[in-house]
């Protein structure tokens, strides 16, 4: 499973692991990826749905790659828990989907195979500028069987000013609000993937 990255002017307090998490299946062989918020409590609660769901979707389904993108909580649980199940199941891959520099110099590429199986960077997505993570989180959904969210739907981001100096402002949505209605729209358009809503709801909750 795999998380998405999110940037403050679209992926304010969620994201998609990437922050989404989704499943995809690349030459025969299943993967995931995450999508996530921001910001999240690591709780135990929320460990171990986490570790049940990787697991039924290794032991059950049969996915053996996990795509994860950056920048948030989420996304940095996620692969706590998948490099813990890997000394279970030591097939898995785990693959980091970049947005920038398409092209690594072999020190940070040897950095970041020190944790990851295989990295790259969607086609495009390095040229999309301040949407670069939304694009990145939807090439993530667009080669995944299942997308594994934290996604609150109550969840609101603060509202803010068309501009520096108008007077009126608006209601943005969040990084991972964005994911999960591009999820559904695959859905809905006879399109992979599955969705997976890891969000604990807890009464008069923050998050």
């Amino acid at each position: 499973m795999r998380g998405l990255p999110c940037r403050a002017c679209y992926l304010a307090r969620g994201a998609l692991l990437p922050h989404l998490f989704t499943l995809t299946l690349a030459g025969g062989l299943f993967s995931a990826a995450l999508s996530v918020r921001r910001k999240i409590e690591k709780t135990p609660e929320l460990r171990e749905k986490l570790i049940n769901t990787v697991r039924w979707l290794i032991t059950e389904k049969g996915v053996s790659k996990f795509l994860f993108g950056d920048k948030s909580d989420f996304d940095d649980f996620c692969q706590e828990i998948v490099k813990e199940l890997k000394n279970e199941f030591p097939h898995i891959k785990r693959v980091y989907v970049r947005t920038t520099y398409p092209e690594l110099g072999e020190p940070y590429l040897g950095y970041i195979l020190r944790d990851f199986e295989d990295t790259y960077v969607p086609e495009g997505v390095e040229n999309a500028g301040v949407a670069r993570y939304v694009e990145r989180n939807q090439a993530m959904i667009n080669v995944s069987d299942y997308c594994v969210f934290y996604y609150n739907e109550d969840y609101k981001p603060p509202r803010r000013k068309y501009s520096r100096r108008s007077v009126g402002d608006y209601q943005p949505k969040s990084g991972t609000a964005l994911a999960y209605e591009y999820a559904n729209y695959r859905i809905q358009s006879n399109k992979k993937p599955i969705i997976i809503n890891v969000y604990i709801y807890k009464q008069n909750s923050e998050m």
